[in-house]
């Protein structure tokens, strides 16, 4: 093997000579051929050109020996004479028996199975469940709290270990004595002598904890140091000091020490280095737990490492000094350093060769600490001769492997090397000065470089860790607020008072991170190219992408848990899932740019990504029909898949394929697609037009023939926006439904009415297709992409809000009213807020350099419409529909969303949805209340989606002018105004409405005139729909309105008012003003329903106005009422009792004025109903109330002076008919309210009801309005039996 590595050394040799690199300047008297003969004896001359001993000179300098040393005239070199120098330098690393690094005092190992110098975990000692993840101490626990320690402890002297952060969670790391119990809750630092720190509490622990440190993040390397000199334990992160942790720790006998030992919460993976590979972050003075490596050298010992470096070393000089170009050393100094140390090309292969056999001589000697060497002096030694920047030493580089690759041994060592490129990755910070040679770029570059090898490449594949090595190396270390404010000393956002100076280094500084990640993501597709050309040796012959498909299987299978609340162990860090889904984006959208690659690629090489091809699309559905192992676990739209094979079983070979025109699904009119004269915003020039097809879509059936090309929970988007939605499904959680929601008329279709095409292009099964790349980038983006957008899109709502906060807060300190201590509070809060706003704006400047480059936003906009028209084209084939995997619709949705608010804007949103994405509008408007979606939760993803886009003029444009809103929205938005769905659907009427009412601004931005139309037209013509609405909207705001009312209650009893419970008072009370303002937009548009046929709704809307007055005019204490209504930060112009009371008003005043149409004869009388209410002193008080309300002083749009004289009128109509009927309504209504026996819910009656059997009281009213939509007493949430109430003397029980 030797000789085949010198046989490959001179092919490299010949290619870099005739590259223009100099020639030896010894002079080689055998002639014989060095690369088929190897003799022992090559005679050198004493004289040259250049002067005596030259070739002493270079000799020396590649062993490092000592000036005029060699006297090689007097010898012939040969392989013995290279051993006999290595043998003689060698024993410059040997040790002395009394040597500290041998006698290491203060520390015992314990046998557990490996040896005494071998340190693990003892097993022995395992509280839970660790389960070693990789070999040697790559550890996971998998049950809920999982504790061990080392088989070694230390009583004397200073020592560290370090830990490797796989995960970010809940970990302790640190020391316990032998006494510290382990139990299912307790752990290291949770006891006497037990010492832990814990980066995600950001705490340290010792029976107590304490705050310190700093926020870990994944790839972080934490080193647990112990001083036992000095009694102090301490802890560094990536090599910067934490600080003392804990001083005067308790001082050990001997052999009674402490022991390095971890607690891992469930799925929490760590790798602990002992010593058994160099330090990431060696703390000078602290020594490692593990032996460093050793071995007889003659009667003494020796340090490997130490001995393999000078090996290597040795290899690295020869190489630099074979290197040298004489063309390129002009100055004299340099050539005089020639004269006296020669290149030595011709005996270059001897050289090496005796250096190489002393080298793997040594690895095959250590084959048990192997790994020590490769981390360490082998890594090492790579780097130093390919380089951590560009340009890289390639020719160096393949001089050094066609060295290695020639002997025995190498092929166990390239896993290692990988491994250690692949930990280097994980861990491996951006530094700002390398940029953009920075984080995980020189790993990645040196083991593409080496993969780029055949052998290389076949050996690493035919690891047993394959692909636990491949995602290491796709593997990334995220920064944390520390590491941000490194990278980002300075900041600026609009409207900061910091100079332009500022402005521009942040600006320079984004640049260089942003040169930094391209250039770490080049890489990674690089990688991904090696991978997926690799076609591995093996019988029957694998296809090309074969390998890199079942990687792709394989990682989803494992990270197929990642979006439970509760992930299971075994998921790989988010970096991978991260990092694949913008290898593959790249791909898809901006073409896999290889000029070298296989036929099977090369007809893509140079045309569009497939995402912008447009034309004729093709999708093989059989990807969501087959059975596959890897993908039946996840949910589809019709149910699991188990569910949907027995109830709707799809005939074998029913559908393969299907293909369609791109935009086949968008109305004719405003079609944009990439055949179109107007291009969408991911591509605004063409290359080349597509013929159109008369059969737009077109499905092949197994058996027949087509195209597919092949290759060259809620969203969280959605959630960010409509965050008070959280505690409002809370709050409605136990609510039971009012009605039984009508199902829409989503009947299955037969397939035949879609067109089948050959399937002649079909290519076999086990090709890579760019449909299967664009099926897992999506299920990538739903596992590992959505918690990143969902994290940058609350930094970038945070930012604005702190942003406003801190202007609010200087127009407070610069008032002249501001007295001297609230000042002082002011400019305390504004520190805090200042400091807030600075880490959000480093953290939305990260995101947008990680996420949102150009790129990537042309991609992701690409990718949403590719999916939008797949599923539209797919929504007419129900047998196929059902199929689909939940997760294509989530991935649009909050793909959608994040590509909508990412910063900066792809495009401005005037044309975000109108050049491409209209589509997306049809969609959701289609589909939210589509039977065949089994999912609720996926159903209320959609509906968010319209409440959010409806709230903004130029989305609500493009639902104006989409055929599918218009047609199918209104009634669709009636129907499901159920259980589940009422709050979005009443903030989407709400937003289509808004401007209509009393006391709003007119008009309203948001606000639609057409859909107020759509939607009177909608209720006029189905009117048991609109009575089915309009009965659920009576329940839910009488529901509100009296959950509001017990929440009050409660606050007032309360002796703190607790943050949860004033949140919860102003959702609903945000809920009820909602309700309120949709039930007066129907008052106003539909009065019909109230004035004509049954007076039972126009009976209820009166209870329920005059529930509403009592509830909003009772309040003794204004200020308590204020406070419970009002959110942290708002001002009572933002938040007060207008909000309820505008919408009675405007309630009133539509009913009146639709009485007075003379053209119309109604029905029934407005005044007698009022009139009819048993509570006149209440109502008189009520209506006295909205006449008196400032209402200039809280609404900025004025109020209708002519509506409050119509209310005046209709005051005075109702004091007349209580008069004329002989009721009084001159009664002070504060005595009615302070009776005890009255009503706490509505104030205006006698308590005269109570639950059994909590025996809470109230009025027969408030419990009757509850009843209706809650079976529990709204006091004490028991459960309600009956209710019995009071009849004069007697009781009735229901």
């Amino acid at each position: 093997m030797a000789e085949e590595g010198l046989r490959r050394l001179g092919h490299s040799q010949r290619n870099r000579a005739q590259a223009g690199f100099s020639t030896g300047l010894a002079v080689v008297l055998n002639s014989e051929d060095h690369r088929t003969n190897l003799p022992k004896t090559h005679l050198i001359s004493s004289s040259d050109d250049l002067g005596s001993g030259s070739i002493d000179r270079a000799l020396e300098h590649v062993f490092d020996l000592p000036h005029k040393s060699l006297h090689s005239h007097k010898s012939s070199i040969n392989t013995d004479f290279i051993h006999s120098i290595l043998k003689r330098e060698s024993q410059r690393f040997q040790l002395q028996s009394s040597s500290p690094s041998l006698t290491r005092e203060g520390i015992i190992i314990f046998d557990s199975g490996h040896g005494t110098e071998t340190v693990v975990i003892d097993e022995a000692s395992t509280c839970g469940d660790i389960r070693v993840f990789k070999q040697p101490l790559l550890i996971e626990s998998q049950a809920v709290f999982s504790s061990a320690r080392a088989n070694a402890c230390v009583w004397k002297g200073k020592w560290m270990y370090e830990v490797v952060l796989e995960t970010s969670g809940v970990q302790q790391l640190g020391w316990a004595t032998v006494s510290c119990p382990f139990t299912d809750h307790k752990g290291v630092g949770d006891a006497e002598d037990s010492y832990a720190f814990d980066g995600r509490r950001i705490s340290k622990w010792n029976k107590e904890h304490h705050s310190y440190g700093q926020s870990w993040v994944v790839g972080d390397v934490i080193g647990c140091c112990i001083d036992l000199d000095q009694d102090q334990i301490s802890f560094f992160r990536n090599g910067v000091s934490l600080g003392v942790a804990f001083d005067g720790i308790r001082k050990m006998e001997a052999g009674f020490g402490y022991y390095p030992a971890v607690s891992l919460s469930q799925g929490e993976r760590c790798d602990l280095n002992f010593g058994a590979r160099p330090f990431k972050y060696p703390i000078e003075g602290f020594h490692p737990i593990q032996y460093m490596p050793t071995f007889s050298d003659g009667d003494k010992k020796a340090f490997a490492p130490d001995v393999a470096s000078y090996l290597l070393q040795c290899i690295s000089r020869l190489i630099r000094l074979q290197s040298v170009d004489l063309s390129a050393s002009s100055s004299v100094d340099n050539l005089r350093r020639l004269k006296r140390i020669a290149p030595l090309e011709e005996l270059f292969g001897l050289i090496s060769l005796g250096i190489c056999q002393e080298f793997f001589s040594l690895v095959e000697l250590m084959s048990g600490n192997v790994e020590y060497i490769c981390w360490g002096p082998l890594v090492s030694f790579l780097f130093d001769i390919f380089g951590v920047k560009a340009p890289h030493d390639y020719a160096s580089l393949d001089m050094v492997l066609d060295l290695f690759l020639g002997f025995n041994g190498f092929e166990t060592l390239v896993e290692h090397v990988i491994h250690a490129l692949g930990t280097g990755c994980k861990t491996a910070p951006l530094v700002l000065t390398d940029c953009p040679f920075t984080g995980s770029y020189p790993y990645l570059a040196l083991a593409c470089y080496i993969l780029r090898r055949e052998e290389m490449i076949i050996q690493w594949w035919k690891s047993t860790d394959f692909e636990f090595l491949l995602e290491g190396l796709l593997s990334r270390m995220v920064p944390n607020k520390q590491d941000l404010q490194y990278l980002m000393p300075t900041v600026w956002w609009p409207g900061s008072c910091e100079t332009m100076t500022s402005v521009s280094h942040m600006v320079q500084i984004t640049e260089a991170l942003s040169g930094a990640v391209g250039k770490i993501e080049e890489m990674h597709r690089e990688l991904c190219r090696l991978v997926i050309q690799f076609v591995p040796p093996v019988s029957p012959p694998q296809l090309t992408g074969s390998v890199f498909r079942t990687f792709l299987q394989n990682l989803i299978w494992k990270n197929r848990g990642a979006d439970r609340n509760v992930p299971p162990p075994g998921l790989s860090s988010n970096s991978v899932l991260v990092s694949m889904y913008t290898v593959i984006l790249h791909f898809l959208s901006e073409g896999f740019g290889m000029g070298d690659v296989s036929g099977w690629m090369k007809g893509f090489v140079n045309s569009k990504g497939f995402l912008h091809r447009g034309g004729q699309q093709s999708f093989p559905v059989s990807l969501f029909l087959k059975a596959d192992p890897h993908r039946v676990d996840f949910s589809r739209l019709g149910g699991s898949y188990n569910h949907l094979s027995k109830c709707h079983p799809v005939i074998d070979g029913e559908v393969e394929v299907v293909q369609w025109e791109e935009g086949c699904m968008d109305d004719e009119k405003t079609r944009i697609t990439h055949s179109t004269k107007q291009k969408p915003c991911c591509c605004s020039s063409s290359d080349f037009e597509f013929t159109k097809s008369t059969h737009p879509v077109r499905i092949i059936t197994r058996g027949s023939r087509g195209h597919c090309s092949s290759i060259p929970e809620r969203s969280s988007q959605v959630t960010a926006e409509c965050s008070a939605s959280g505690l409002s499904e809370e709050i409605v959680a136990n609510k039971p439904s009012s009605s039984d929601r009508p199902e829409p008329d989503f009947g299955y279709r037969p397939i035949h009415q879609l067109r089948s095409v050959p399937k002649s292009s079909l290519l076999s099964s086990g090709t890579l297709q760019e449909e299967e790349l664009l099926d897992a980038m999506l299920l990538l983006y739903y596992l590992g992409l959505s918690p990143n957008f969902k994290q940058a899109s609350y930094y970038m709502s945070h930012q604005s809000q702190s942003i406003s906060l801190l202007d609010e807060t200087d127009k407070q300190i610069r008032s002249e009213r501001t007295c001297a201590e609230h000042l002082k509070r002011l400019k305390e809060a504004r520190n805090v807020y200042r400091e807030d706003l600075i880490d959000c704006v480093r953290q939305c400047a990260w995101y947008r350099i990680y996420l949102f480059s150009r790129w990537k936003q042309r991609g992701m906009y690409a990718a949403c419409m590719w999916i939008v028209h797949l599923l539209l084209v797919l929504s007419k084939m129900d047998s196929v529909f059902i199929y689909i995997p939940e997760f294509y619709l989530v991935a649009l949705v909050d793909c959608f969303h994040a590509l909508r608010r990412s910063d900066p804007p792809f495009v401005s949103s005037s044309i975000f949805l109108q050049h491409g994405l209209s589509s997306f509008v049809t969609f959701v408007v289609t589909h939210f209340n589509d039977s065949r979606i089994s999912s609720a939760d996926l159903k209320d993803v959609l509906l968010q989606s319209i409440t959010v886009l409806v709230q903004y003029k130029d989305f609500l444009i493009a639902f104006e002018s989409n055929e599918a809103a218009v047609e199918r929205m209104p009634s669709a938005l009636l129907s499901s105004f159920d259980n589940r769905f009422w709050i979005p659907v009443t903030t989407i009427l709400l937003r289509l409405c808004i401007g209509s009412g009393f006391g709003t601004p007119k008009p309203a931005e948001s606000s639609s005139i057409h859909f107020q139309g759509l939607l009177q037209k909608v209720c006029l013509q189905d009117e048991e729909l609109f009575c089915t609405f309009l009965n659920r909207l009576f329940n839910n705001l009488s529901w509100t309105i009296t959950e509001f009312s017990v929440s009050i209650r409660e606050m007032q009893e309360s002796y703190q008012v607790q943050e949860m419970q004033q949140r919860k008072c102003t959702v609903i009370y945000d809920l009820s003003c909602s309700l309120a303002r949709v039930l007066e937009f129907f008052t106003r548009e539909i009065p019909r329903a109230f004035l004509f046929g049954p007076v039972t709704n126009l009976r209820r809307l009166t209870e329920l106005i005059i529930f509403i007055l009592n509830r909003m005019t009772s309040a003794a204490d204004v200020e308590f009422f204020e406070m419970c209504i009002r959110r942290q930060h708002q001002s009572i112009e933002k938040v007060n009792r207008a909000m309820m009371l505008a919408p009675l008003v405007g309630m009133i005043s539509n009913l009146v004025d639709a009485s007075g149409d003379p053209s119309q004869v109604v029905e029934n009388d407005v005044v007698e109903v009022f009139a009819s209410m048993d509570c006149s002193a209440a109502l008189h008080f009520g209506f006295q109330y909205l006449l008196d309300y400032n209402w200039g002083a809280v609404s900025r749009a004025g109020v209708s002076l002519a509506r409050l004289r119509q209310l005046e009128r209709f005051t005075f109509c109702l004091r007349i008919r209580a008069e004329r009927e002989g009721r009084s309504v001159t009664n002070e209504i504060c005595d009615e309210r302070e009776n005890e026996e009255s009503c706490c819910i509505c104030y205006s009656c006698d308590a005269d009801a109570e639950f059994v059997p909590c025996n809470h009281r109230s009025c027969i009213g408030c419990i009757t309005r509850h009843l209706l939509n809650n079976r529990k007493c709204f006091f004490c949430n028991r459960e309600v039996l009956e209710v019995v109430s009071k009849v004069g003397s007697s009781e009735k029980r229901s």
